[in-house]
């Protein structure tokens, strides 16, 4: 069986940086954080009291009352991003087979917020009104129903489902995209993912790991990847949407094309719920699967977006899984964590490093990790390796690689090109 080739037809983005594609894509190549106090809640006795958050996003802009009565705000981030997308597109033209159009679009965690209401309205209350639930809790909640209301609301009917890994979540529907095309599934699937969780529940859980930064002195500041003071990683919310489309179809109703997506790969860390291995074997183990599937050698990769989420312990695997794939290579490519300037988007930072590697594609412009300070080096972390500090560079590349690393141990990675015909 011959597998069907896939292209990138549609990019929508609504990030700590930007709420759409261009602004966030302007923001990301001139280094600038989406980092602030949060306002989403009191945060002033938490340890960390600031995040990466959406700015200046009005639900009531882009849905009525009644519709927000019936969404988290999780899936009014993920509706708005896919929007962006399938208009981007022209998937919602005329002569589209809407039977063959999927959904797959991801979340970390879902209706965080709604959980929080809903179980937090019976602990206080319960014992007097016993339950109360709203009849919309569940299916606020629940983590694929951002995919379901984007299939309702432009009637596409083919494959629709979530996928959920953690932090690899949307990497993991890109994934499960690109294959239900090139298999013939489908002609075009929307997929992406989509996080709210700058609620105290995730903000709390997640101090309580000692997985964020408390560097509430200098919140722009904070998310700094492979830097040497790096204490944590910024929680970030979000949503971005990416329309994958085979090439023949693509071709025949005259879509833009922007990139090619040319390989994929997964694996497990198998060795602890929330770190990474020590030595980088499951980040290893994905991009020599992903770079098989593709048909590459590490040669041929000019840029990776990096995991990188600004742990001490995540970041130093990372390095060292790169220095092991890529060899003498790995000093000569231009890496960098995005995450520095979004935060961490938790089931949606695949999604949204995609689009931004796809930019990265089409407009020749590696985006940096800022925060880094002269003499703030790890000395775990190997010094050859170009991590585009501080200020992002132009340079033709012509194939990217998409990191993404989840609690669980799972690992997925994307490999993107130029379209050349």
């Amino acid at each position: 069986m011959e597998l069907k080739r896939v292209v990138v037809t549609g990019l929508g983005a609504l990030s700590p940086i930007g709420n759409d594609v261009a602004t966030t894509w302007e923001n990301a190549r001139n280094g600038v954080s989406g980092a602030a106090p949060i306002t989403r809640f009191d945060a002033s006795k938490f340890k960390t009291q600031f995040a990466c958050e959406v700015k200046d996003y009005n639900p009531a802009d882009h849905f009525d009352r009644r519709q927000m009565r019936q969404l988290d705000l999780y899936a009014m981030f993920a509706l708005t991003a896919a929007d962006e997308a399938i208009a981007d597109a022209g998937l919602d033209g005329e002569g589209i087979d809407k039977n063959r159009v999927g959904v797959i679009f991801a979340a970390g965690i879902g209706g965080l917020h709604t959980l929080e209401e809903e179980a937090g309205y019976f602990a206080v209350h319960g014992e007097e009104q016993g339950p109360k639930y709203n009849p919309f809790f569940i299916p606020k909640m629940i983590a694929d129903i951002a995919a379901g209301h984007i299939s309702i609301a432009h009637e596409f009917r083919g494959p629709n489902y979530a996928t959920v890994s953690a932090c690899a979540s949307s990497n993991n529907a890109l994934i499960d995209a690109y294959n239900t095309i090139r298999l013939g599934y489908a002609d075009a699937v929307v997929a992406g993912g989509a996080e709210a969780a700058v609620f105290p529940a995730g903000v709390g859980g997640f101090n309580s790991m000692k997985a964020l930064s408390t560097r509430n002195d200098d919140a722009k500041g904070a998310s700094r990847p492979f830097s040497g003071s790096r204490d944590g990683f910024v929680i970030g919310e979000g949503a971005a949407a990416l329309v994958l489309e085979e090439l023949e179809h693509a071709k025949a109703r005259g879509a833009h094309i922007y990139a090619e997506v040319a390989g994929a790969g997964m694996s497990a860390d198998a060795y602890h719920i929330t770190a990474t291995h020590p030595e980088g074997l499951g980040a290893r183990l994905v991009m020599e699967n992903a770079l098989k599937d593709a048909g590459m050698k590490p040669e041929d990769i000019d840029y990776i977006n990096l995991h990188g989420t600004s742990t001490p312990v995540g970041d130093r695997s990372e390095a060292k899984a790169i220095v092991d794939v890529f060899g003498p290579h790995a000093y000569e490519i231009n890496l960098s964590s995005t995450k520095s300037m979004t935060g961490h988007l938790l089931g949606a930072a695949g999604a949204l490093e995609a689009v931004l590697c796809v930019k990265t594609i089409t407009d020749g412009v590696i985006p940096p990790t800022i925060n880094h300070e002269e003499g703030d080096d790890d000395p775990e972390v190997d010094p050859r390796l170009n991590f585009t500090f501080n200020k992002a560079v132009e340079k033709n590349v012509d194939t990217v690689l998409s990191n993404t690393f989840g609690f669980g141990g799972h690992n997925a990675a994307v490999i993107l090109k130029k379209f050349k015909g």
